[in-house]
């Protein structure tokens, strides 16, 4: 099997090695504290409500907040980044991301950090938004699976040290610093990129004159994500059947609808909806959704279990969840070359493989599983992901137009929001349902209680990975099926 072929609109940059990993540097410093970030805020919260006398179900619109944001401006920023330059977005963001650290810090009202928090969302959304596009456009055609898998590495090593650095610093410091911490590496970020970063080298082929920015689709668009997200999310925890959650169901995908309507009637559209009829696009994109939706629950339930059944520390239970993003990181990489010289299909059909292999024994999982059984399995878990996600956003990547890759790599990241936050929901819900269907209506930190809760939640936990392995074989099928055949216009 061969690797993808590059279509003559994808750009060619230099091969110079030296040159090549300084603008991936640049790019993978934002990376890794952008993600850090996302991953450590959830560490704070705690001292956040603290702090400003709120509830703790009040001070999870910190996280919403921005997920919001970035989920809703996440594709109208690629869109407009292919059409004012990747490296201004990707600048003003790093610049908002900076200033909305500083302000969240300094915020003295709950009101005033969520506007803090948006607007370190919106600067997060512009950078997150062409970052795979930079890192794709700064290496050559031929090394593209390199590109995307380093991009993984960066983003597994941003991801595991969120927590430990969080609470570390936590240990000593109040939890203003976190923020205030992340300014440094965003303003070095800025710097490197002012500074290596090159549009000409990166879009040689962007138009000279900018069509039109498409205002319909991106309102429409945000508006059906942010519906969507908040009832995914069901923060007022409604019953799922009630007239609240159908109706913003139903509002989500009227909104979606009159999108798609939209987007195939103006003449400059923020997303070209007849990419979809490239069959390896629209495979390889629902795979990644189905495998996004697979791999979240893990990083959910897993701490319930190891800290709320198990008894492990909170430091104990970080080690043990870290061997998930080591193993991703690892995988990453060792896929995203070998995906370059021996195809893409091989290596997401084996990392679906191995997500089935895995999944369906911790669904078997009881209080008296061995720890290190555990631990063995995150972090084959870990690989699983590493072995298919970057070969499949290589396929992705390789499938379309250059002019189109920015706001291509913000949909795959998309894809990538709405898979962690369908497959969140719907593993919760399940177990959520099941305990409460036994009498338990109690909060998840308190399932050790008594011996009833904890048999619901395991009869929960079981359900939903056997879910999980049933997103994941239908992510082998497709995986199989998806035939990289290069990209078209």
């Amino acid at each position: 099997m061969t690797s993808a072929s590059v279509s003559p609109e994808h750009p060619v940059p230099t091969s110079d090695d030296s040159q090549k990993w300084r603008a991936f540097g640049a790019i993978a410093i934002s990376f890794v504290t952008m993600v850090m970030s996302q991953s450590m805020v959830f560490v704070a919260l705690a001292a956040i409500a603290e702090d400003f006398g709120i509830t703790l179900r009040v001070v999870t619109w910190v996280v919403i907040a921005e997920a919001l944001t970035i989920s809703a401006l996440m594709m109208p920023m690629g869109r407009l980044a292919d059409i004012v330059g990747w490296k201004r977005i990707h600048l003003v963001g790093l610049v908002l991301f900076g200033a909305g650290s500083a302000f969240t810090a300094l915020a003295w009202t709950f009101g005033l950090l969520i506007l803090a928090r948006v607007v370190m969302a919106a600067g997060s959304a512009m950078s997150q938004s062409v970052g795979t596009a930079m890192v794709v456009a700064v290496f050559p055609p031929g090394e593209r699976g390199t590109a995307i898998g380093s991009q993984s590495s960066a983003v597994a090593i941003g991801g595991a040290s969120g927590p430990i650095v969080g609470g570390l610093l936590l240990q000593f410091m109040p939890w203003q610093t976190l923020f205030l911490m992340l300014v440094l590496p965003i303003a070095v970020a800025f710097v490197a990129g002012s500074f290596i970063l090159d549009d000409q080298r990166m879009q040689p082929n962007r138009r000279t004159t900018r069509p039109a920015f498409d205002w319909g689709g991106a309102i429409l668009s945000a508006l059906a994500i942010i519906l969507l997200v908040v009832v995914i999310n069901n923060p007022r925890v409604d019953p799922w059947l009630s007239p609240t959650i159908l109706g913003g169901l139903l509002g989500g995908a009227v909104l979606l609808a009159a999108f798609v309507l939209w987007e195939l009637r103006v003449p400059a559209p923020m997303l070209e909806m007849r990419l979809f009829r490239n069959g390896v696009f629209s495979l390889a994109l629902l795979t990644r959704l189905l495998g996004f939706m697979a791999i979240t629950p893990t990083r959910f339930l897993m701490p319930i279990y190891l800290i709320s059944l198990r008894g492990l520390e909170e430091g104990a239970a970080g080690g043990v969840l870290f061997l998930s993003s080591l193993g991703m990181g690892f995988a990453g990489q060792a896929a995203g070359r070998l995906s370059d010289r021996f195809g893409s299909r091989l290596f997401t059909a084996i990392g679906f493989f191995v997500l089935v292999a895995t999944s369906l024994p911790v669904a078997f999982f009881s209080q008296a599983t061995p720890v290190w059984m555990v631990m063995v399995l995150l972090f084959v878990n870990g690989l699983s992901t590493g072995l298919w996600n970057v070969p499949n956003n290589s396929v992705i990547m390789g499938s379309v137009p250059a002019s189109r890759l920015g706001v291509v790599g913000a949909f795959t990241n998309l894809t990538r929001n709405v898979g962690n936050v369908a497959g969140q929901a719907i593993a919760s819900g399940v177990v959520v349902a099941i305990m409460a269907t036994n009498g338990f209506d109690i909060p998840l930190s308190q399932v050790a209680e008594s011996a009833g809760a904890t048999d619901a939640f395991m009869t929960g936990w079981r359900i939903s990975y056997l879910m999980v392995t049933g997103y994941a074989v239908v992510g082998l099928v497709l995986a199989i099926g998806t035939k990289t055949d290069g990209p078209r216009a």
